[in-house]
Order: structure tokens, then C-alpha cells, then sequence
């Protein structure tokens, strides 16, 4: 595939877009600085010795670099005249995110640090230079191979292994340019109030200014809707109410994803408006009736996908943004309804893909294990900056009307009796903080293993049983408050009971099915090709084996969904309904067949009108 000019030129904020920026993705000096001695070196005042194609990784081939190695350190240096147009504005500085952890300096000035390498950060070039003048950018980001880091997915040994896949340093997401006058908007919070037909706005200013006032108008295909103003001289979030009569109203959900359009201003005492961005908003609710979760007061089965989102040439960087958009159309076709946005957090344009196409999402962090014993094996041990770019992930997705529910924590565990409680504070922690943000979705304590909070919203279970005669067996005792639950080999429990919470499997299946591989191998050499359980022998036995286990889950009233591991093949984990590259390895018709058969209708109706 050819590069472009500038690559991933798309606007990377799709819910609070402004009319002037500029992308600073492209061709950047780079420099591996593998003993993290850089700054003593002179890097911040001198060309490096290489270019790179930002936004993508140095270990990815789109980069230009595909240096697969532990990278201590990496540096990037770009010089630029920031647009005269943009006079009489302060300049901002814009990263979608970079790993791990960061400093940016501007003409040799410190302007941001950050740490967390899934979240977006911003710096303040308005004191160190100004529209018209030349500034001379350059960031470190650090990404040591020990210590405590959220990881999703990366490889923490030298080499790929299992389900664990090629490292991510450094810039990964666009990087950015946008004017704003001294007194400006800030990303809006919006809230739908399904229930009352309205929206409800929280629009943050970066201060306030006698006379100042904030309006937004809401419209649809047939103009403009309704529209709120409010005095923004007093509150540095000023709140608007904007109703939504009758006539006008339309829900967003799954095969109708209607989205308005919300125009966004501040105006000067004089009424002028002094500063304006697009954004929009889908009218929904998400509710729990007993052990069902409801969209918009209905039942609907969340037939997810575990998307892992990795490209074989970006890594976690999309090549493309039809790449994020087809991930998304492919997941559909063969009869998914969502995703468990799984280990990373995805970049929010495939949140906004979500939003129009009417897909289903999980919003989770980039973490995996959160062991707390202080195992050298797995060094994703909790500090304070899980909750800290948590806080950053939700404040970035919270409008986003595709995310129906959020997941902080993945498959955490402690050894058993283990005196430290520190997994049960972090994972205490973690909930609250999603739920002091955001009390219209439910939240996932944490995915699997170690439910530590007893009030989850949601109870669920991971389960890799692979004879669809002994899952449905293992799954048997949800109709009795008894629901599978991941415990320790002596059947110790890791987690809280399960108090009669909406309950579903949100990873199983895994099928091991690698044709190739197959074909050139005997046994099961898991170096070249890795699954769940023993590999089917042909195609034939995928499918049987994939609607034997699907099929327990859908016929069961009490299960408000499940989760299948997974959208694709990443490297060598071959487990995939696609492979890697996106192309088909199996009849993807059987596969949604499987999943849009009567059993799932009468699952449906089942659970609406036992009411459970």
C-alpha cells in the first residue's frame, strides 16, 4: 500500500471539531536513545540522526524504522512556522497518545509531561512561541522494559509469544495543531436523557469573563432542533438543557443509529462569538432489569467481539481510517452486534465509526494481570497512573452514544490468602472513579478472574472450554444463582459472591484454527501458531465446535450476551475469525448464521418478557 503524502490526515476528534488546525503527522527527525542518556547527550538542542513517518510506531513497518528491540527511549524533533492566520490566538499542541512516558519540550522549553501511553495530553505553546514565529518541538518518551506500566498486550520477553504481541513506544496517535483565543471551550460532556427527551450539556471554559455566554444548537436532517444559552461568566462548566420534542425525537441504537448535529459557541459581551466547534449526539439509554441489560428500555443480546485492535504493518497505529472502519463493517457481517475494545484504547475515531454505524462497545483500559504479589513475570502492576489515564480515557469517550458500558481492569488476581490488599484498593478505586465520571453506563469491576467490588453493575466470567457438552455443563447454574466463576485450582474463589447481577461470559471460544499451519505441522507447535485448547483438524470442526459453544450462551434467557475471542488472527495467536491482513479464512455466513438463528430471537423474547 502506497504511503500517503500525510498519513492519517482525517481530523482526529470527531466530537468537538474546530474549523482551523493543522496535522504534524508525517516525516519527524528521530533518534534511539537505548541507554536513556539523551539528555545528558545533547539531544534536545541538536538534528537527530533519523526520520520516521509519525504517527506510527518505530517497531512497525508503516514507520519507516521496524526496530522490534526493547527501546529504551525515543526522541522526535520537528521544526515548523506555526500559521500567521492564526494570529491573536494561543497555539495548542495536541498528542491522541504516546507511549509511555512523555516530555515535550518547545524551543528548548518544557511545556508538557505525561505519563500513560493510551490517553491524549495537550501542551501550551502560547508562552513560548505564537502564530508566525518558527518553534523547534521535541519530545522523549521513555518506555522502560521493567516496572510498573499498563501494557495491554505487548510483549514483556524479547519475542511474540502466546497472546502476547510486538511491542509500542513512543507516538502512536496523530499529532496536532489548534488556535484558541485566551478564553475558550473546552471538550463538552453529553449526557442523553432518553427518559425526559433531551440532552444535557456540560460545556468547561478555560475561564470566565463578564458578559460571556455559551450556546448550543441541536439539529437533525431537517434543520435545526432546539437550542439552549446560558450565562458563562459564573461557572466554569456552564449547563445547558436542550429538549427534544416529539416529533423530532429519534433513538440511537443498533440498526438505527441516528445522530444529531450540536453546534457549540462562546459569545462576547457584544455577541459576538468568539470561539465554535461541531459535535454530535445520539439519544440513548442504558439501563439493567434484573439480570438483562437494556438499550433504550429493551433487552437487546450483546453478541460481542473481543477486537484486540493490532495491523499487521501499524501495530496498534491503524494504517488507515477505512482500516478502522472496516473492522467494524467485517465484525458485523458475520453477526456481531459489539466489541470489547480489548487492552488499548482505541483511537477516537473508531469510536466515532462506532457511533454512526450503530455498533456496540465496551470501553476498557490497556491492562492486563494487575498481579499485586510482585511477580518479576509480570510487571503491570497497579500505580497511581491507572487511575489517573483512566480518568483521561473517560473524560475523552464519555460522550461517545457506542460505548454502553466500561471495563477498567482485565483478568486481575493476587496469590491466594495473600496479605497485600493493594489489588482490592486499586480495583476499589478504579470503580469509583468511573463511576463518580459517569453514572449512565454500567461498570465491569474488572473482566474476569478477581471481582473484588461487591456492588458491580455487571458479574462475568472467562471461560476457554473448548467441547460444547462440557461448557454447557460448566454454565449450567445461572438459572440458580450459581454462575460459572473463574477460581483458583483448589476452587478457591478470587472474586466477591455474585449477588444476582447481569451476568454474561465475556471471553470463551478461541478456536485454534490456523489452515496453513495445519497442513504444514504435526502436533501443536505453539511458537508458530497459538489457540485455545487443541486445534480443530479442518474447517468443518471450527464450525461445529463455534455453534456448539455460541449456542449454549444464546439459549440461555439468563445471559444478557457474551463475548467471542476473537475479531482477527494477531501474529501468532491464530485464533481469529479473519486473519490478520483482515482476509477471510472461514464461510462467514455460517459464522453469523450461527449467531442469528431462532435460539437467539427466543433468548431475546425470553429475557422481555420474563422480565429478568
Amino acid at each position: 500500500m502506497p504511503t500517503p503524502a500525510l498519513p492519517r490526515p482525517e481530523y482526529p476528534r470527531p466530537q468537538f471539531v474546530r474549523r482551523d488546525w493543522l496535522s504534524l503527522n508525517g516525516a519527524w527527525q528521530f533518534e534511539t536513545d537505548q541507554g536513556d542518556s539523551g539528555l545528558e547527550r545533547g539531544l534536545l538542542g541538536r538534528d537527530l540522526d533519523r526520520e520516521i513517518l509519525v504517527p506510527f510506531p518505530p517497531e512497525s513497518e508503516l514507520s519507516g524504522i521496524g526496530d522490534t528491540d526493547f527501546l529504551e527511549a525515543v526522541w522526535y524533533r520537528r521544526v515548523l512556522t506555526l500559521p500567521s492566520a492564526w494570529a491573536g490566538r494561543r497555539v495548542l499542541l495536541h498528542f491522541g497518545a504516546v507511549d509511555h512516558d512523555t516530555t515535550v519540550w518547545a524551543n528548548g522549553v518544557e511545556v508538557a509531561r505525561h505519563r500513560g501511553g493510551f490517553t491524549p495530553f495537550t501542551a501550551d505553546l502560547g508562552d513560548v512561541a505564537g502564530p508566525g514565529e518558527e518553534v523547534t518541538l521535541t519530545v522523549r518518551a521513555r518506555d522502560s522494559r521493567s516496572g510498573p506500566q499498563a501494557r495491554g498486550k505487548q510483549a514483556v520477553q524479547y519475542a511474540n509469544h502466546d497472546c502476547n504481541y510486538t511491542r509500542v513506544t513512543g507516538i502512536w496517535q496523530t499529532v496536532w495543531l489548534e488556535p484558541v483565543p485566551d478564553l475558550h471551550m473546552r471538550r463538552p460532556r453529553i449526557t442523553p436523557d432518553l427518559g425526559g427527551s433531551a440532552f444535557h450539556l456540560e460545556l468547561p471554559l478555560s475561564g470566565n469573563r463578564p458578559g460571556h455566554r455559551v450556546r448550543a444548537v441541536l439539529s437533525d436532517g431537517d434543520g435545526e432542533v432546539c437550542r439552549a444559552e446560558v450565562r458563562a461568566d459564573l461557572d466554569l462548566a456552564p449547563r445547558l438543557h436542550l429538549p427534544v420534542p416529539d416529533g423530532r425525537r429519534h433513538e440511537w441504537g443498533p440498526g438505527s443509529p441516528h445522530l444529531y448535529g450540536l453546534r457549540l459557541e462562546l459569545l462576547d459581551g457584544s455577541g459576538e462569538v468568539v470561539d465554535s466547534a461541531e459535535s454530535y449526539a445520539g439519544l440513548r439509554a442504558v439501563g439493567l432489569r434484573g439480570k438483562a441489560v437494556t438499550l433504550n428500555g429493551r433487552p437487546v443480546f450483546q453478541r460481542l467481539v473481543l477486537d484486540q485492535g493490532w495491523y499487521p504493518d501499524g501495530l496498534m497505529t491503524a494504517p488507515s481510517d477505512e482500516a478502522l472502519v472496516h473492522d467494524i463493517e467485517i465484525a458485523m457481517a458475520a453477526g456481531f452486534n459489539g466489541a470489547r475494545l480489548h487492552q488499548k484504547v482505541f483511537e477516537e475515531r473508531f469510536l466515532y465509526h462506532a457511533d454512526r454505524l450503530g455498533y456496540l462497545v465496551w470501553g476498557e483500559f490497556g491492562d492486563w494481570g494487575c498481579e499485586t504479589g510482585g511477580s518479576s513475570g509480570d510487571n503491570q502492576q497497579p500505580d497511581a497512573s491507572y487511575t489517573g489515564q483512566w480518568l483521561e480515557a473517560l473524560e475523552r469517550d464519555y460522550s461517545h452514544p457506542s460505548v454502553i458500558g466500561w471495563c477498567p481492569l482485565n483478568e486481575t488476581y493476587q496469590k491466594l490468602h495473600d496479605r497485600i490488599t493493594q489489588l482490592d484498593s486499586v480495583t476499589r478505586a478504579m470503580f469509583l472513579a468511573t463511576k463518580a465520571m459517569d453514572t449512565t453506563r454500567p461498570v465491569i469491576d474488572a473482566s474476569g478472574y478477581a471481582h473484588r467490588v461487591a456492588e458491580t453493575d455487571i458479574y462475568d466470567a472467562h471461560n476457554y472450554e473448548q467441547d460444547p457438552a462440557a461448557f454447557r455443563q460448566l454454565m449450567a447454574g445461572l438459572a440458580k444463582d450459581e454462575p460459572f466463576v473463574n477460581a483458583y485450582e483448589n476452587g478457591a474463589a478470587y472474586s466477591q459472591p455474585y449477588r444476582g447481577q447481569p451476568y454474561f461470559v465475556s471471553e470463551f471460544g478461541g478456536i485454534w484454527w490456523d489452515p496453513e499451519a495445519a497442513a504444514a505441522q504435526s502436533g501443536e507447535d505453539r511458537t508458530a501458531s497459538w489457540g485455545y485448547g487443541e486445534r480443530v483438524r479442518d474447517e468443518e470442526e471450527f464450525h461445529a465446535r463455534f455453534e456448539g459453544l455460541t449456542g449454549v450462551l444464546l439459549q440461555d434467557p439468563n445471559m444478557f450476551g457474551y463475548c467471542y475471542t476473537q475479531l482477527t488472527d494477531v501474529f501468532q495467536e491464530q485464533n481469529g475469525v479473519y486473519r490478520f491482513d483482515r482476509g477471510t479464512k472461514l464461510d462467514i455466513e455460517r459464522i453469523r448464521a450461527a449467531q442469528t438463528r431462532p435460539a437467539a430471537i427466543e433468548a431475546d423474547k425470553a429475557v422481555e418478557e420474563g422480565g429478568a
